[in-house]
């Protein structure tokens, strides 16, 4: 059996490394929107929309931002509401993966919030305010 695994580079494995204490503390101070669960293993974040069908074009464009990053959420969809919650099973707990996917997700949040998918759909320009 072959096994095709992308090589991949100094820096992403660093990313991989589980954060602690100081570092930790920082990365969370970077994304307030964010709250670390019980166990300090994840952070979690609810996503609010109008209806369902933003909800779920705002999980497509974050699952092709998490396939490129080959970093998956864990999450879940109830209507117009999305659970996110992040973490590095394989480093047990979080590492820079996960905050580089938050603020990833953060902006197509805001991206989604200022541009409505019906807005999308007619191509009507991008409002700037």
């Amino acid at each position: 059996m072959f096994c095709f695994l992308q090589p991949i580079t100094w820096k992403q494995a660093m990313a991989r490394e589980k954060l602690a204490g100081d570092v930790l503390n920082a990365a969370l101070r970077e994304r307030p929107e964010w709250a670390l669960t019980e166990d300090g293993l994840a952070i979690e974040r609810r996503f609010v929309f109008r209806n369902f069908s933003e909800a779920f074009a705002f999980m497509t464009r974050v699952a092709m931002a998490a396939e490129k990053m080959n970093h998956h959420p864990e999450w879940s969809n109830v209507y117009k509401t999305v659970d996110v919650r992040l973490t590095t099973h394989d480093a047990g707990g979080l590492t820079e993966l996960d905050f580089v996917l938050a603020r990833r997700i953060d902006t197509i949040f805001s991206d989604s919030v200022f541009t409505p998918l019906d807005d999308i759909l007619r191509g009507t320009p991008r409002r700037t305010t």
